[in-house]
């Protein structure tokens, strides 16, 4: 017997055929360039990481996060962007967007269920990602740490870090499993609301070959992963990338740091209360640029002094490898001496 469409995958299809007026409602910091519509994040902040699929060979509205790996279709966007806590919910949103009419009730079903049903259960990413997190082990030893020392990190050693030695990473129908770089995404009062994975290639310490080698799950909007914590009259060091972050700690190891993950979650970091200087540790590209600005307004704002360092390479852990940590040294550690 032939079956249509699922009430889910028909909604999909028609805001797909209306993909740049969906933008131009949910992601209006946006612009269209070529066949895509550009944005910072699925949040809506101006930059360069998010990419929705307007025209052109593939599928209309089909979006990727390049910072964080996240990716899905104009439903997906539609559901995070309005905050619909269910399918359901956000499959009565599209259909207010297309000016269609309400779904009919369906007794015992949310007529929206996808065939593994449950829609109407509110998914919560951190609880999946506090779960993973409790499935992985110390990063000491493992292929991780070892990924990391060959990006000329020395220290990473971090609670904030852990290893997973298979983790599944799925590409459309396709699951394999990979070893994995875990890292926890929390708040200011250390609650773990996301992670962050980087997919490892089992046989050499580099990123796996894969289309999104780095996905994040759960939260990272305007939280980072920390590495020390603070103290008191010291400066806190955030950034975008582990990577990057972990480069000044290791040529300034005293230092206490974070990364946020993507420049429009450096953007939206919130300072700790009672921080009274923060050191900005962009990339050197425009979306950096925007993001380093975006972050030292509010820092004006809330009395936090804000003081940015770029790169002379891409970012910082291109000029730790080019450099050596003992020219980053030299350059940054006056910056964070501790306020006397």
């Amino acid at each position: 017997m032939h079956h249509g469409p699922s009430p889910a995958a028909a909604i999909a299809a028609a805001l797909g055929a209306r993909a740049e007026d969906v933008c131009r409602r949910y992601l209006p910091n946006g612009r269209r360039q070529g066949r895509y519509w550009i944005c910072g994040d699925l949040d809506g902040a101006r930059g360069r990481s998010l990419f929705v699929r307007l025209s052109g060979s593939g599928k209309p509205g089909g979006w990727t996060d390049a910072a964080t790996g996240q990716h899905g279709d104009l439903l997906d966007l539609i559901r995070y962007r309005s905050g619909a806590p269910t399918l359901r919910a956000a499959l009565d949103e599209a259909r207010r967007f297309l000016a269609l009419p309400p779904a009919p009730a369906c007794p015992g079903r949310d007529p929206g269920d996808l065939p593994t049903g449950g829609s109407d259960t509110p998914y919560d990413g951190a609880q999946a990602a506090r779960r993973l997190w409790r499935r992985c082990r110390a990063i000491d030893g493992s292929h991780a740490e070892r990924y990391l020392h060959a990006r000329g990190l020395a220290r990473c050693r971090f609670a904030a870090l852990r290893y997973h030695p298979e983790l599944r990473y799925r590409e459309g129908s396709s699951v394999r499993r990979f070893p994995a770089l875990v890292a926890a995404v929390t708040s200011g009062d250390g609650a773990i609301l996301g992670v962050q994975r980087t997919w490892l290639d089992p046989r050499r310490p580099a990123k796996a070959g894969v289309a999104a080698p780095r996905k994040a799950l759960g939260r990272i909007h305007g939280l980072a992963v920390r590495f020390g914590a603070p103290s008191d009259n010291a400066p806190l060091v955030v950034g975008e990338g582990i990577e990057t972050v972990l480069s000044l700690v290791t040529a300034v190891p005293e230092i206490t740091a974070a990364a946020a993950l993507s420049a429009g979650s450096l953007g939206a970091f919130a300072p700790p209360p009672g921080l009274a200087r923060l050191v900005i540790a962009r990339d050197n590209d425009e979306d950096g640029a925007l993001a380093a600005e975006r972050l030292a307004r509010r820092c004006a704002r809330a009395g936090v002094a804000a003081t940015v360092i770029v790169p002379v390479g891409n970012d910082f852990n291109d000029d730790l490898v080019a450099l050596g940590s003992a020219a980053l040294r030299a350059r940054f550690a006056p910056l964070f001496r501790r306020a006397e």
